[in-house]
């Protein structure tokens, strides 16, 4: 019976280690904003650039070589971890992990019935902490990620293609949840 109690006394102290108080998530969230701010003006500024020096046609070889560097860079500058995923993702490297989809999926339900959508910070068992934010398709986005034939030319479609033969993240129309930023803080 003793060794029972100690066993349950060590479940429920191993459990309460794995929860952020509310002071703690509201820092975590006010970083993670900071983080995923600065993450979507470096990349969204290099793509803006691309886009008005040759359209499409530079923006997405460019964006398909230099977008991981520039979020390994930001991760590096925050000491955190920066991913950008997608139920429909692009590139096979950001396929979402079984977590990151359930929080996708979350914000399509909540979406569906016309609730907010808000940042998530929670630890996971292993201690990490991690921001979980939408992403919300912006209407210059359209040109690499609307439909066919109406945002999307054939031409720009066949560039995407070939780089990314598997390619998911297409067939949007602005304010669609394009996917989430996942944040991880390391220790």
């Amino acid at each position: 019976m003793k060794n029972l109690l100690m066993v349950l006394v060590f479940l429920v102290m191993a459990a309460c280690g794995n929860s952020l108080t509310d002071k703690e998530k509201q820092e975590y969230t006010t970083k993670g904003n900071e983080i995923a701010q600065a993450s979507f003006k470096a990349l969204s500024e290099k793509l803006i650039e691309q886009m008005k020096m040759g359209g499409p046609a530079q923006a997405i070889p460019f964006c398909n070589v230099q977008a991981m560097p520039i979020s390994q860079q930001l991760s590096e500058q925050y000491d955190v971890t920066i991913k950008r995923t997608s139920d429909k993702w692009r590139n096979p490297i950001n396929k979402p992990s079984e977590r990151e989809l359930e929080i996708i999926n979350n914000y399509h339900k909540l979406i569906s019935k016309k609730h907010e959508i808000t940042p998530i910070v929670e630890m996971d068992s292993n201690n990490n902490k991690h921001y979980y934010a939408p992403i919300l398709l912006k209407a210059n986005c359209l040109a690499c990620h609307g439909k066919v034939d109406e945002f999307v030319s054939v031409k720009t479609d066949s560039i995407i293609k070939s780089l990314y033969p598997n390619d998911r993240a297409i067939g949007y129309n602005e304010g669609d949840l394009r996917g989430i930023w996942s944040i991880t803080f390391k220790k």
